[in-house]
């Protein structure tokens, strides 16, 4: 057992921060701390899996082709991860990323 103190996890002026909470060979789970105007730009990965985006508090938008939705603490994107995501903070925001299988 492992436990991971989320809200550790500091934001920071220069860039969105990130920390590792698990890594195995079935999934990647990662804790993203974005100050107010910092995410994620749309992207996608060329393999198979799924991602799971998870507000833990504030506010932002999710990212996709068909344009941004608003996102806020309780919030959950589940999508292939082949298909283009990302993330926006609009209030200073922590999003808990799960990757299966990791990449």
């Amino acid at each position: 057992m492992k436990i991971q103190h989320l809200f550790d996890n500091a934001f920071k002026d220069t860039g969105p921060s990130m920390t590792l909470v698990h890594e195995s060979e079935h999934m990647k789970v990662i804790n993203f701390s974005f100050k107010a105007g910092q995410g994620l730009p749309l992207h996608s990965h060329n393999i198979e899996g799924e991602l799971v985006l998870a507000i833990l508090e504030g506010t932002g938008e999710f990212l996709s082709q068909e344009g941004k939705v608003p996102a806020k603490a309780g919030d959950v994107l589940v999508c292939p991860i082949a298909v283009p995501h990302g993330v926006g903070a609009i209030t200073d925001m922590r999003v808990l990323v799960t990757i299966a299988p990791p990449i």
